[in-house]
């Protein structure tokens, strides 16, 4: 048999974790996906699945091999979508996934804008407040917000933000603004998990860096539930810069203790594709970049 075919055999149930799912996904009968497989594992003389009545699991070798395996099919994509050539009209459905606000306020206009532009393409947006497995979900470009871990996701840096305490000036004229993050202990806290996931709030960096437990009067699990308390004066409230930017811009919630704010988080569009990659998805990076580079808001 053809090795690629025996490789992308291979991928399909592991992926799936099953040889009739990977059956259905490859448009085969189950006994070919099985002897495709057990094909694979004579030639390579090792075994890269176990099998058990309810599920399929790769091996150790199985799983080094599977790696190796995903990314000589996405060379073999790459060099395909290279051959058809750079100006070939962008199509098909691409997945895009930005945590939740940002996606919103974001992502969601060049989404529009994109569609707008390449008629011929469908896209799904999944905007959750976590990271996202971009391999298991079938994501094709992410945005993520903060320090990236080692991975083989090619990463553009499109911008930062910064981790800011704001108040309503109803509320700072009320109850005054706190000069220390130690100061926070004596006035209404609201917590959004998705940006305050503890009871700790850190400040500065380095030499300076302090964490301060707090006490929330209010904990939400949604940033712009956070952001509204902290409108209507309840209390303060810390969020991401570029969440309550029109906020700060329009005089609603004033900024507290600047001088004590962490280090900027980097904001960066993450993707698969490699050298060329696939058209819908170079030109939509290349869009998103280009509109996330030009919002002030993002500062660089």
């Amino acid at each position: 048999m053809d090795r690629y075919h025996l490789m992308n055999v291979f991928v399909a149930v592991a992926e799936m974790e099953g040889f009739a799912a990977a059956a259905r996904r490859l448009d085969m009968s189950p006994p070919a996906v099985t002897r495709a497989v057990s094909a694979l594992e004579d030639r390579l003389g090792v075994r890269l699945l176990t099998r058990t009545t309810r599920m399929v699991r790769v091996t150790e070798a199985g799983a080094r091999y599977l790696e190796d395996a995903r990314r000589i099919m996405a060379d073999f994509d790459e060099a395909d979508a290279a051959a058809a050539g750079s100006n070939a009209t962008p199509r098909g459905l691409l997945a895009v996934t930005a945590p939740v606000l940002f996606g919103k306020l974001y992502v969601m206009p060049v989404v529009t804008e994109y569609q707008t532009l390449f008629a011929q393409t469908t896209v799904s947006a999944l905007f959750v407040d976590r990271v996202v497995n971009m391999v298991d979900e079938g994501i094709d470009v992410g945005i993520r917000i903060g320090v990236l871990p080692d991975s083989s996701l090619r990463a553009i840096r499109v911008g930062r933000v910064r981790r800011v305490v704001v108040g309503a000036p109803a509320y700072l004229a009320q109850f005054g603004a706190p000069k220390a993050p130690e100061d926070l202990q004596q006035h209404r806290l609201i917590a959004a998990s998705g940006a305050s996931p503890t009871t700790e709030w850190s400040f500065g960096e380095g030499e300076r860096k302090r964490a301060v437990k707090v006490q929330p009067r209010i904990q939400v699990n949604t940033n712009d539930s956070a952001l509204e308390a902290a409108r209507q004066g309840f209390g303060l409230t810390r969020l991401l810069s570029y969440q309550v930017a029109p906020q700060l811009a329009s005089g609603e919630l004033k900024t507290v203790l600047e001088d004590f704010e962490g280090a900027a988080l980097p904001i960066h569009v993450i993707h698969r594709e490699g050298r060329h990659g696939a058209t819908k998805v170079r030109s939509f990076v290349d869009l998103v970049v280009e509109r996330l580079r030009a919002d002030k808001t993002l500062g660089q």
